[in-house]
């Protein structure tokens, strides 16, 4: 958690520099890359990480380590085509996915840039599930601390140099006309690199990392090994890019509802009217959904650690482990999103102010998204162990049928609310599609578990993240009417509602602990 925090801080470090480098535009054609390589990187990807954890850690409970280095093997050489395929699907996808996406071949560029990543994520998404199905999540940790120094770095350093030198780079690339087109494709790069380089890093981990090789000598085939990880990693990869397949929804329909429905707000300085739902949609990508996926990042890492203690709880039927396990994967999730969903929607303006200075249009377009992001941001954080408890105890289809479910509310949605909202409308139906996410994802887990989950403790959560959200605004409040800078109103409100936040966890939690022990 420490080290996805870390990444997504590098990250922030990267795409806020970026959105105030390339603009709404620019943006759109950075978005219009990551929409395509996104579900081909998800569904090539995601599932594969889990499953090699959860084989890894079933021979390692077992002492098959034999089994657990013929599954780490295996799963290189099978994916490591899957991604080639991956890659070459991108490459050859990216002038037609281009041209239908935002009607001009421009961010052809970009969509090639990123098109390797998929091969490198593949290889460091097999080093990571066999460290994970080990219990030893610190490779997992340095790598994306790696790739998060190497993205920031790369991508920055190659974003500025297009910018600052256009004519230099037009020469080579005389197709295309929109320097942002160039610069957004020098940034994706920076991504690319960034998967070579966790790549590389595992392969020094090698080096100095050695695998156990005492205990149960006996192998699975070949064969069996890889109808097992398909079969766990398949359904997995689909939901994945089901979960993906609403970045494209949102490009088709927020470009498409704005362009045919127009939009009530006043076209910014420096931008056409043709431009202005790559605007838009570029500003809504690139400034709220960025901010908006920071947090669930890190909770994701929640259900990376909870699938190896859920899945031995779960296959030596210890009821006890699995209950706790489960409670303390949830609980931990909400104590982490509650107040952050509340200080973000509180403080959005200072926070987008600050964050995008030289993007004040933009920043102005999404207060009102970031918002309505929101209540969707606390469900996704809590849906992500969850996805990955399903897959402990078995269940690797459900979250495919889930998110499927999810994503047609969120284009019924977005068709329903972008025409009267226009870009907010999108936002509110993403809350909306994760909310019913977290509840049939939270029913179907009680269901194949048959465990009773307690309210109680997140009731006291919710009660003290909306009183952090109040002293946030109460002390934002006062401190803007003294004229305080923004940075001073974000610093110093985010403190008095973390202060009143974890005073009134610790006296909830605490007399809960104090009656316990009186019983004892």
């Amino acid at each position: 958690m420490v080290s996805a925090a870390a990444a997504k801080l590098l990250g922030a470090v990267f795409k806020i520099p970026l959105t105030n480098i390339l603009g709404g535009v620019g943006m759109s054609y950075f978005s219009c890359a990551y929409s395509l390589f996104m579900p081909v990187y998800s569904l090539v990807v995601t599932g594969l990480s889990s499953a090699v954890a959860r084989m890894t850690a079933q021979s390692a409970a077992l002492g098959m380590y034999a089994n657990a280095a013929k599954v780490r093997r295996t799963a290189l050489g099978i994916f490591s085509l899957a991604g080639l395929v991956g890659s070459l699907l991108i490459f050859f996808l990216a002038e037609p996915f281009s041209v239908y996406s935002i009607g001009s071949s421009e961010a052809l560029l970009a969509v090639e840039m990123i098109a390797p990543a998929v091969l490198f994520g593949c290889v460091t998404a097999v080093e990571r599930g066999y460290y994970e199905g080990m219990s030893n999540m610190y490779p997992t940790a340095f790598s994306q601390v790696v790739e998060g120094i190497v993205k920031a770095a790369a991508g920055l350093l190659l974003c500025g140099y297009v910018m600052k030198n256009p004519q230099t780079v037009m020469a080579y690339f005389p197709h295309i006309k929109d320097i942002r087109a160039a610069a957004a494709a020098a940034g994706i790069m920076g991504v690319t690199l960034s998967t070579a380089g966790a790549a590389v890093y595992f392969a020094f981990v090698r080096l100095f990392v050695k695998a156990p090789k005492d205990g149960e000598s006996c192998v699975m085939s070949r064969k069996a090994i890889v109808r097992e990880l398909t079969a766990t990693a398949l359904p997995v990869g689909v939901s994945a890019l089901v979960t993906n397949l609403t970045a494209l929804v949102d490009m088709w329909t927020v470009i498409g509802c704005i362009s045919y429905f127009g939009s009530n707000t006043a076209v910014p300085d420096g931008i056409s009217e043709a431009e202005l739902p790559y605007f838009i949609y570029g500003s809504f990508a690139g400034i709220a959904l960025t901010i908006f996926n920071l947090v669930p990042s890190v909770t994701n890492m929640l259900g990376k650690g909870a699938l190896t203690c859920i899945t031995a709880a779960y296959e030596n039927k210890d009821r006890k482990a699995l209950g706790y396990g489960t409670s303390q994967a949830l609980l931990t999730a909400a104590v982490i999103a509650l107040p952050a969903a509340a200080g973000i929607a509180v403080l959005a303006p200072e926070i987008l102010g600050y964050l995008y200075p030289e993007q004040t249009d933009e920043a102005a377009f999404c207060i009102g998204s970031l918002r309505r992001l929101m209540p969707g941001m606390v469900c996704l954080c809590v849906s992500y162990p969850l996805f990955s408890m399903l897959q402990a105890v078995g269940k690797p289809s459900a979250p495919l049928k889930i998110m499927l479910t999810g994503t047609a509310v969120k284009l019924a949605g977005n068709l329903a609310f972008i025409p009267l909202m226009g870009v907010d409308g999108a936002a509110l139906s993403t809350s909306l599609c994760y909310g019913i996410i977290l509840a049939i994802s939270l029913r179907s887990y009680i269901k194949a578990t048959s465990l009773r989950i307690s309210a109680s403790p997140f009731l006291k959560v919710m009660y003290s993240g909306a009183m952090c959200g109040g002293t946030a605004y109460l002390v934002s409040s006062l401190v803007k009417k003294a004229g305080a800078s923004q940075m001073m109103v974000i610093a110093v409100s985010a403190a008095a509602g973390g202060v009143v936040y974890l005073g009134i966890m610790a006296s909830l939690f605490g007399a809960i602990s104090k009656k316990r022990s009186k019983r004892a």
